[in-house]
């Protein structure tokens, strides 16, 4: 069997898919309230001292009128079917944007929402690449629409200079295409999200082993054109590292790129869709490595005095090549909030990390977790058994819905992400750190900044922070002075723009400080041979004429 596309006699689509899980709200990250934590409350009131501007959901969007004409609707219709184009608002609110704050602010605080003019759902490769085809010729903006959790701009329904935008949503294209088990490839559909993807190969015994925070609703396209990190990066890679091949289908014509396990043909082509977040054409079909799955789990925790010492030994493990599944580690603030939350003010102080392991037996997986804690003793560590890293498990896909709730309540809880190398990383930490604090005191609101480590390599590490503030009376304003400040102290300090959550819109006026205007004169030479009218997520990632904008004062 080929692993790079659909082979003549691939692996039996199965008879029934698993069904996607529930839907986001179109104004939420869930698809119901989450309950804040036993501890919240507590802390909550010591933070917002009667400042609080609550921001209330409505009941409904309203929209902005569909500019798609019947001629399109009709022609659109003959290439995927009747109901394979949908204009009803009750779809088009449900592609509104991503989920970022800023996205979930928009849609409490304006009217009308800007609302794609349909939403085309083909079912293959070949479908996909006759709608490109039909829209570059009919003028029509095309954004792909995985799980929709941007959280930097990547999916905005931006119709950029054209007449008209379709949101692309490719979640008919979710199967399990082909299986290679003894090469350990499989090849999915697009469209296929993080949960169909492990149920389909679980059933023949293997994992991807990818689990985002936005494992239950983002796809397995998505994961490829963001460069998605999951939270197992440690012990099964980037997505990027899992990708073996990819099929593309762009307006100036399909690529099928990837044949083997390496190779010396001049430069890999996958790497300019890899990121890049649907501006150069379509990822319609993924051919990922897998895994058998593990028939053992470790679990163990530690605290450390402090976050260099912690630092140091997470570095001293990953240069000496030990592979937990896992590797996370909390600074002194997120330790204290996220115990506080949980009820247990006084059991955890200093900083905590956590740490899974997976092995085909029980003494396998137990094996990396005692050389992790030797290597942790020399640096301070003190074991803290199972149950923190238990805890962190159970409830890992669970703090992005808090945002909503926290909304109701007025409360601003944002996130972003960057990494270094482990000799900057103290100075990229205290300068995002600074900026943070600094631009949301002087907006009225002192904050509280949380910071941890998730994805670790020999030369460095990401930081993700977490900042949670009373919001004010202009919070878009206000997340807006946050973010920027942050990123100009990112691109100073040497930091990259984004480890894992991607370019999307929300980054592109700082891309250039970290590739160059002759990086940026290059991406857009890509997409102008790929998408020559610029009909592809107009606005992501780069725009189609130079940018010369500066970041926002």
């Amino acid at each position: 069997m080929t692993a790079t596309a659909p082979s003549p006699d691939p692996v039996p689509r199965p008879l029934a898919v698993p069904p996607p899980g529930p839907r986001s709200e179109w104004d939420a990250w869930g698809t119901e309230p989450a309950r804040l934590p036993a501890g919240a409350k507590a802390i909550l009131a010591t933070l917002l001292p009667g400042k609080a501007h609550p921001v209330p959901r409505r009941s409904a969007p309203v929209l902005t009128p569909s500019l798609l004409t019947d001629d399109d609707a009709a022609a659109l219709r003959a290439v995927v079917g009747e109901d394979g184009v949908v204009t009803g608002d009750e779809e088009r609110m449900l592609h509104l944007g991503g989920k970022s704050t800023p996205d979930l602010l928009r849609r409490r605080l304006d009217e009308p929402q800007s609302a794609p003019d349909a939403v085309v759902l083909p079912g293959d490769h070949e479908q996909t690449s006759a709608v490109l085809t039909l829209c570059d010729r009919l003028d029509i903006a095309v954004v792909p629409f995985g799980g929709g959790t941007s959280v930097v701009g990547g999916v905005d329904p931006d119709r950029g200079a054209h007449r008209a935008v379709i949101a692309l949503d490719l979640r008919r294209t979710a199967a399990l295409l082909d299986l290679d088990e003894v090469s350990l490839l499989a090849t999915f559909g697009a469209g296929t999200t993080g949960p169909q993807a492990e149920e389909l190969l679980g059933d023949r015994g293997f994992t991807l082993g990818h689990f985002p925070q936005s494992f239950h609703h983002a796809s397995i396209g998505g994961y490829a054109a963001t460069r998605s990190s999951g939270q197992a990066s440690r012990g099964y890679g980037r997505f990027d590292d899992l990708v073996h091949a990819l099929r593309i289908a762009s307006p100036a014509g399909d690529l099928a790129l990837g044949r083997a396990p390496a190779s010396a043909a001049g430069p890999d082509l996958r790497q300019l869709f890899l990121g890049s977040e649907g501006a150069f054409g379509v990822l319609t079909e993924v051919t990922v490595r897998i895994r058998p799955r593990p028939a053992a789990t470790a679990y163990a925790a530690w605290t450390f005095p402090d976050f260099e010492s912690a630092a140091a030994a997470f570095r001293e493990a990953t240069q000496r090549g030990i592979r937990p599944t896992v590797l996370r580690l909390s600074d002194e603030t997120e330790t204290r909030v996220n115990a506080a939350m949980g009820g247990h003010l006084t059991r955890l102080s200093g900083c905590l990390a956590v740490a899974t392991f997976e092995g085909a037996d029980h003494s396998e997986a137990e094996r990396a977790r005692d050389e992790v804690d030797r290597v942790f003793a020399r640096h301070g560590g003190k074991s803290r058994g199972e149950g923190p890293a238990q805890s962190w498990e159970r409830g890992r896909f669970a703090s992005p819905a808090l945002r909503d709730t926290l909304l109701d309540a007025g409360v601003l809880a944002e996130t972003l992400e960057t990494a270094a190398t482990w000799a900057g990383l103290p100075g990229l930490k205290a300068a995002v750190t600074a900026a943070l604090s600094a631009s949301l005191s002087a907006a009225g609101t002192k904050p509280i900044v949380l910071c941890h480590i998730s994805h670790v390599y020999p030369a460095g590490a990401s930081l993700y922070f977490t900042v949670v503030a009373a919001l004010t009376e202009t919070p878009q304003q206000q997340w807006a002075e946050a973010k920027d400040a942050a990123s100009r102290a990112i691109v100073e300090a040497g930091g990259t723009i984004s480890h894992h959550h991607a370019v999307g819109r929300d980054h592109r006026p700082y891309l250039e400080a970290e590739v160059g205007t002759l990086g940026m004169d290059v991406l857009r030479a890509v997409k102008a041979v790929l998408d020559p009218r610029g009909i592809m997520n107009p606005g992501a990632l780069v725009a189609d004429t130079p940018d010369r904008r500066e970041p926002s004062a």
